[in-house]
């Protein structure tokens, strides 16, 4: 079996390469051993909107090529996170029966 860069995949292929967060901390490990990157630090990206996921089950998926895109630009605009929209003082349904 022969195994690729992060850099020879994102230039070879056609079809986007999709992982789980264990798979692509390997890769970017394999790819630079001293990283700091870590599996929880990719959760918290995820559970913070900043980077899109794909589930497929219970298995949480994210494409190498925008993982990568965010480690080399995590300031551009589309890595920002949304403003999360909360509702205040909305008139809210009563329960029957008291």
């Amino acid at each position: 079996m022969m195994t690729n860069t992060a850099a020879e995949l994102a230039a070879t292929r056609k079809i986007p390469v999709v992982l789980t967060v264990k798979d692509a901390v390997h890769k970017i490990k394999e790819d630079c051993p001293g990283t700091a990157i870590t599996e929880n630090y990719l959760r918290q990206l995820i559970k913070d909107g900043i980077l899109p996921e794909l589930k497929a089950g219970n298995k949480v998926l994210i494409n190498l090529d925008v993982l990568i895109e965010y480690l080399t630009d995590p300031t551009a605009e589309k890595f920002q996170p949304k403003a999360k929209v909360y509702s205040f003082g909305g008139i809210r349904p009563v329960a029957a029966g008291r």
